[in-house]
């Protein structure tokens, strides 16, 4: 089992805050009544998303750059994918092996950066996902860059983050996390958030082409989540290579 990161041997693209504050919620992940309820009910939406544009997911290899607990890494699995999972939490790759363990479901977990896995598996990916991570890392684009790396030619990525502007502002983190307790506080920092313009300038420079791109968006009424085109707030874009 790869040993957890301490301060000095963290790689340059992490930040120990981010970290800490994911590590310290990681029993958490597997509860779909916690502070991870939002991600339980936004799965089955980025799944169905991913799995429709890559033609099914069933033989494909996999990575999921940022895996957390191993939700949407296991869901994919499950669809009969051959996944990798990588992060850099050490806490919630734990949860990911145990849940791994008590489904059945069978995920390679890895506690090692991006960078580092795309220079050791260069080329080997025919999908890369990278959900909901970009806004957490001091240098996005060189996570973008190694998930180009990882795919192969003719291969997909795909990310999720947040816009940055007024409304997901107002929306992710005064509504999110102040008003009606979606998230916990000071999970996001707006000046953080990424538009899609500037994703796509990431992604082309990476030698990425983007081909589509989705909203997501939350009717607190219903409780429910959906996707759209309304990208002002979450949004989905899927590229290739």
């Amino acid at each position: 089992m790869s040993q957890p990161s301490t301060p000095s041997s963290l790689p340059a693209n992490a930040s120990q805050a981010e970290l800490d504050k994911f590590g310290d919620l990681a029993a958490k992940w597997w509860d779909p009544t916690s502070e991870f309820k939002p991600l339980h009910a936004i799965n089955p939406l980025r799944l169905e998303w991913i799995s429709s544009l890559a033609g099914g997911l069933d033989g494909k290899t996999i990575i999921d750059v940022g895996c957390g607990g191993g939700i949407l890494a296991e869901s994919m699995a499950a669809r009969g994918a051959t996944v990798t999972g990588i992060d850099l939490a050490q806490k919630s790759l734990n949860v990911a092996r145990l849940h791994g363990l008590e489904s059945g479901v069978q995920v390679e977990y890895r506690n090692i950066s991006a960078e580092q896995i795309a220079s050791e598996r260069s080329g080997q990916y025919d999908v890369v996902t990278c959900m909901e991570m970009l806004e957490h890392v001091p240098d996005p684009g060189s996570i973008v860059q190694a998930c180009s790396t990882l795919v192969k030619p003719g291969g997909l990525v795909f990310f999720s983050t947040l816009n940055r502007n007024i409304k997901s502002f107002l929306f992710a983190i005064i509504g999110a996390e102040y008003v009606l307790n979606l998230l916990p506080r000071n999970t996001h920092t707006h000046s953080s958030f990424i538009r899609p313009s500037e994703l796509a300038a990431s992604a082309r420079k990476a030698g990425l082409e983007p081909m589509s791109m989705k909203g997501m968006q939350y009717n607190p009424i219903t409780d429910v989540y959906s996707l759209n085109n309304d990208t002002s707030v979450n949004y989905l874009m899927a590229t290739y290579k």
